[in-house]
């Protein structure tokens, strides 16, 4: 288990944009791993993009889709639903690395000592389904079970959540199997990643980093 580091940004700042850019992260785990343990065929294009980010110096434009949007428009809301539902206080956290700060995850809340909070707004059909106990949509697998490695935490509440229609609340513990595959796989590519930036910083296309 990688020991973890908190740094207190506010996520979608520059400064969490900063910290992201050119590391492999958490939402991004599913084009190294897919959610059934595989090799993504995404990973090249995913590791060409990291070095543009670290080329630039900067996060590459991200396309802000409507339900980003209403993500952003709605945590405020989800988060005290969550917190008056399970009784509790949650703790906003900017971003997570590992202790060496080359692979990170960006939780929406902290649970007590244990738990995560994550918030999704789907589209409604997908919410119907969470809210008939379906398990959670397998394409955010890799995201969460890496929440839960590289924060060390035991279990990740994924609260979907739609105003006009009841919340639907889904716990998902730690797949220790599946995180060490993950592990496995994302420490791969991340040595991979730090050997190539190495190479284009001798040729003087990046800058060292601070």
């Amino acid at each position: 288990m990688p020991a973890v580091i908190v740094h207190a940004v506010t996520q979608g700042s520059a400064e969490w944009g900063a910290l992201r850019a050119g590391i492999p992260t958490s939402s991004e785990f599913h084009r190294i791993l897919t959610p059934t343990g595989k090799a993504s065929t995404s990973a090249e294009g995913y590791l060409h993009g990291l070095l543009a980010e670290r080329m630039l110096g900067r996060p590459l434009q991200e396309h802000i889709t409507l339900w980003m949007q209403r993500g952003t428009a709605l945590e405020a809301d989800a988060v005290q639903y969550y917190e008056l539902q399970a009784d509790c206080d949650t703790e906003r956290v900017g971003f997570l690395t590992t202790d060496d700060g080359r692979i990170g995850a960006s939780p929406d809340r902290l649970v007590g000592a244990e738990g995560l909070l994550e918030i999704k707004v789907p589209r409604e059909a997908v919410h119907v389904g969470y809210l008939l106990k379906k398990p959670v949509s397998m394409e955010y697998y890799p995201q969460i079970q890496g929440q839960l490695w590289v924060s060390g935490r035991a279990w990740v509440d994924v609260l979907s959540f739609h105003p006009e229609l009841p919340p639907a609340l889904i716990r998902v513990e730690r797949d220790e199997p599946y995180i060490a595959q993950l592990a496995a796989a994302v420490t791969t590519f991340s040595d991979y990643l730090e050997r190539t930036a190495a190479e284009l910083e001798e040729r003087g296309w990046i800058k060292p980093r601070a």
